[in-house]
C-alpha cells in the first residue's frame, strides 16, 4: 500500500477516499480562473471530495512558437495566491526550470514536475528540497517500474512527499495508451499514485500546429482509472473547452463533471472497501 501523504485536511494515499486535482490546463485570465475555480469548489463541496486547485501559469512545451502559454511566472502565481485566500483550497502548478521552483514554492502546495521533464535532476532535486509536496509526472517514454530512479533522486535530496502521475504512454505517432497496470506497479513503489484522464486522451501534435484530443473517452479513462486503484484523479476542466487557449480537445466540459464524480466516488468506495479486506 502506498504510504499516505498529509495537505491540510487532505489525506492522499493509504486508504484514503479519492483526491481530485482539477482546473483548466492553463491560466487565461483572472476572470476565467476564478470562475472555474469556484464551480469546482462548489461542486467537490457538495459531494464531499477532497480537492485540490489545478492551473499552468506557463505552458512551456507547446507545440508551437505561436501558442498562448499564459501569464508568466509573476502574473500566474499572484492569480493562483488569489485562488487560494478566495476559495480555501491547496493549490498545485507545473515549474519547468530551475530558476522557477523557489518563487513557486512560495505560493503553490504542491509542485509540479510536468511529464518531458521528469528525468531532469536538477529540477527534480531542486523541487524535493523545497520540502513541498511534489507530483512528478511520469514520462510518455518510460515504463512505470522506470520512475524507482526518479523516486529516489527527490527522496536523497530530502522529501519523501512524493506523489506520482500516470498520463499514458506514447504509442505510435500521435497517439496515446494508458495501461493501467502502471498505477498498481507505480503504487507498489510505495508513493500514492494519480491518473491524469485528461492528457491521456491527448494527441501530441495531433493538429499538426498543435495537440488534438479525443475528450469523449477522459469518462472512459476515469472511471477505469479510479476502478484500478488510483489515489487521485487529475482533471483539466473547462467552462468551454473549444473555446480554451490550451490543451481544448483534451479538457472535460465543467458541464459534465458532477454527474462523472458521482459515478467516481461510488467505484472508489468498492474498491477501497475491498481494499480493506486484503
Amino acid at each position: 500500500m502506498a504510504n499516505t501523504i498529509q495537505l491540510g485536511k487532505i489525506k492522499i494515499g493509504g486508504n484514503a477516499p479519492l483526491v481530485l486535482i482539477a482546473g483548466p490546463c492553463v491560466i487565461e485570465n483572472t476572470k476565467a480562473v476564478m470562475e472555474i475555480a469556484e464551480r469546482l469548489k462548489d461542486i467537490t463541496k457538495r459531494l464531499d471530495i477532497p480537492f485540490i486547485f489545478k492551473a499552468s501559469y506557463d505552458k512551456a512545451n507547446r507545440t508551437s512558437l505561436k501558442s498562448y502559454r499564459g501569464p508568466g511566472l509573476k502574473k500566474g502565481l499572484e492569480i493562483l495566491k488569489e485562488v487560494k485566500k478566495n476559495f480555501r483550497v491547496p493549490v498545485l502548478s507545473d515549474v519547468h526550470c530551475v530558476t522557477e521552483v523557489e518563487e513557486a514554492a512560495k505560493i503553490l502546495d504542491i509542485i509540479q514536475i510536468p511529464a518531458f521533464l521528469c528525468r531532469q535532476t536538477d529540477l527534480i532535486v531542486k523541487a524535493a528540497q523545497t520540502k513541498k509536496i511534489i507530483n512528478i509526472k511520469k514520462g510518455q517514454f518510460l515504463a512505470p517500474w522506470d520512475m524507482k530512479a526518479v523516486i529516489e533522486k527527490a527522496q536523497q535530496s530530502g522529501n519523501q512527499k512524493i506523489l506520482l502521475t500516470d498520463r499514458g504512454t506514447s504509442f505510435g505517432y500521435n497517439n496515446l495508451v494508458s495501461d493501467f497496470r502502471s498505477l498498481a506497479i507505480m503504487r507498489q513503489l510505495g508513493c500514492p499514485v494519480i491518473f491524469d484522464a485528461s492528457h491521456s486522451v491527448q494527441q501530441p501534435g495531433g493538429l499538426g500546429s498543435a495537440s488534438g484530443g479525443k475528450s469523449e473517452f477522459i469518462p472512459l479513462l476515469a472511471r477505469c482509472g479510479v476502478a484500478a486503484g488510483c489515489d487521485g484523479l487529475f482533471m483539466e476542466v473547462h467552462t468551454k473547452p473549444e473555446r480554451a487557449l490550451s490543451d481544448g480537445p483534451n479538457m472535460l466540459s465543467l458541464d459534465k463533471l458532477e454527474d462523472l464524480l458521482v459515478d467516481l466516488m461510488a467505484i472508489d468506495a468498492v474498491v477501497k472497501r475491498k481494499s480493506k479486506k486484503v
